[in-house]
């Protein structure tokens, strides 16, 4: 079992023909995802010759894309003054998962196709601006390297694509069920709380990394939920203790007004839920470790 993603999962990459979507869909490929197809309508008809001799077939819209392949997942690499198009029309065709990669989009865009999906109710959205999600050794959708860990027990849900990366390298000798991406913009398809209620559900997941940063209230809100609903250990980060209040630190959500949305809130939000905080992300690795280490005792 995993969370979103599957060994089962098929694949198809909006955008796939361009220098992003080539390149990031090679690597899907190289890490054992079922990638079925891609969508260009200027495209339609022709095929993409990869790495290991496969061939992916190239579609005009997302229905044709799943009607021909079955596929359940799109990843989308547009630029971002096409990605409110690109999602809108995966919502259309009734994907039910569709990963938004792209950064950049403006907020008003997110909001729309956020608003739409919600309404229509079929699609789960990933993203924007983030790294896409994997279960490793099963699936990988997105941008997330695939040799940096392993299949494992431990769930991870973060908003940096980095610390992403950075934390399941510390963890790679333990290895993870599904390692999500959610992104930092102000406005997000799925949330903290989303994964956390997956990973309580999932079977094959024993304990739950939770990485959150300034700004907002998505952390104080995912504490309220795990002191409500999660019954599995959860170890949190959150980035930017040092940062100055009333500066915006790169992610464009990541604002402090005055205490609210300080990392300082966040962690003392977190550890009243009983999630042990680490004040670094190598410290937040080896509180996992202790936990991990007693699970097996």
């Amino acid at each position: 079992m995993a969370i979103f993603l599957t060994k089962d999962s098929k694949v198809i990459v909006q955008g796939m023909t361009g220098s992003e979507g080539m390149k990031h869909t090679t690597r899907m490929i190289a890490s054992g995802t079922a990638i079925v197809g891609g969508v260009n309508p200027r495209k339609a008809g022709t095929t993409v010759d990869f790495p290991g001799g496969q061939q992916v077939p190239v579609f005009g819209t997302v229905a044709d894309a799943m009607a021909a392949t079955g596929a359940d997942v799109s990843v989308i690499f547009v630029p971002a003054a096409f990605t409110k198009a690109a999602v809108i029309e995966a919502v259309d065709a009734g994907i039910p998962l569709a990963v938004v990669i792209t950064e950049g989009v403006a907020v008003k865009d997110t909001a729309e196709f956020y608003n739409y999906a919600k309404d229509k109710g079929t699609t789960r959205l990933i993203g924007p601006n983030c790294p896409g999600l994997i279960s490793p050794g099963q699936s990988n959708a997105g941008i997330i390297p695939a040799d940096i860990s392993g299949p494992g027990r431990i769930g991870l849900v973060s908003k940096s694509g980095t610390l992403t990366y950075q934390m399941m390298f510390e963890l790679r000798d333990y290895g993870f069920s599904t390692g999500v991406g959610i992104g930092g913009d102000p406005i997000i398809g799925t949330t903290h709380i989303d994964c956390l209620k997956a990973f309580e559900e999932d079977p094959d997941t024993d304990a739950i990394v939770m990485i959150g940063e300034i700004g907002g209230d998505a952390e104080e809100r995912a504490a309220a939920y795990i002191a409500e609903h999660v019954t599995k250990p959860v170890v949190g980060y959150v980035a930017g203790f040092t940062a100055p209040e009333g500066k915006t630190m790169g992610h464009a959500g990541a604002i402090v007004s005055g205490s609210s949305g300080t990392a300082q809130a966040k962690k003392e939000a977190l550890e009243a839920a009983g999630v042990k905080v680490g004040k670094t992300p190598s410290e937040t690795a080896a509180l996992m470790r202790e936990i991990m280490a007693g699970l097996a005792g």
